[in-house]
């Protein structure tokens, strides 16, 4: 079985909140796919509730699409800590640090219902399970904290 990076990091390390970038692959057509972990709170002592987290996958869909070149996914971690950025291109972990920071201020403060896309039963799998407070209260514990651009040394941006 092939050996995936993210399960290599040690977990007992890392220092949440954090951007990491985990790879940048060459595809056969010599385009650059970069991953980063967005690690929103610290592994194994704390995780998001499903609804919140949910949500939060929702809207950070569109306001990093907003704020990055080359967004791809945003793909939430089973864990519940964070989530895989994909992007076509090079991105700094501090140019996504500022993009995530600056979305999560939008979540935090600014963001009501009718912006989060993909509620109801059409185009969501599980249209029951979102919670926007929850979102909006994770997003300022986030920001609270401050998004380092290293996962080990705290760098706040």
């Amino acid at each position: 079985m092939a050996k995936v990076e993210s399960f290599a990091l040690d977990h007992t390390k890392v220092k949440a909140p954090y951007v990491r970038l985990i790879t940048e692959e060459l595809g056969q057509n010599k385009d650059v796919i970069s991953n980063f972990d967005l690690r929103l709170v610290q592994p194994n002592e704390n995780a998001i509730p499903t609804a919140g987290l949910h949500t939060i996958e929702h809207l950070l869909a569109g306001l990093l699409r907003d704020r990055l070149t080359g967004v791809i996914d945003c793909s939430p971690f089973g864990c519940r800590t964070g989530f895989h950025l994909i992007t076509w291109g090079k991105h700094s972990t501090v140019e996504v640090a500022e993009a995530l920071k600056d979305a999560l201020n939008e979540i935090a403060f600014n963001i009501t219902w009718d912006d989060v896309q993909g509620t109801d039963i059409y185009s969501c799998g599980n249209y029951r399970d979102h919670s926007l407070f929850s979102a909006k209260e994770w997003a300022k514990k986030i920001l609270e904290e401050g998004i380092s651009s290293d996962p080990f040394v705290r760098k706040i941006i």
